[in-house]
């Protein structure tokens, strides 16, 4: 499971926990994530995140 970092606020998204709260389930792989997806932070696109090296 990989960790993804909003470059506008730095909120994570972390594949196995989700976005519940947006309809995310969790487990699911950031690729999997609907485009219309937005950061439940900033609202930032799903191309405004980078993939974190842990």
């Amino acid at each position: 499971m990989a960790r993804w970092q909003c470059t506008v606020c730095g909120w994570i998204y972390d594949e196995k926990d989700g976005d519940p709260d947006n309809g995310v389930k969790p487990g699911t792989p950031f690729e999997k994530i609907p485009d219309t997806w937005v950061c439940p932070v900033c609202g930032a696109t799903k191309d405004q995140f980078n993939k974190m090296n842990d």
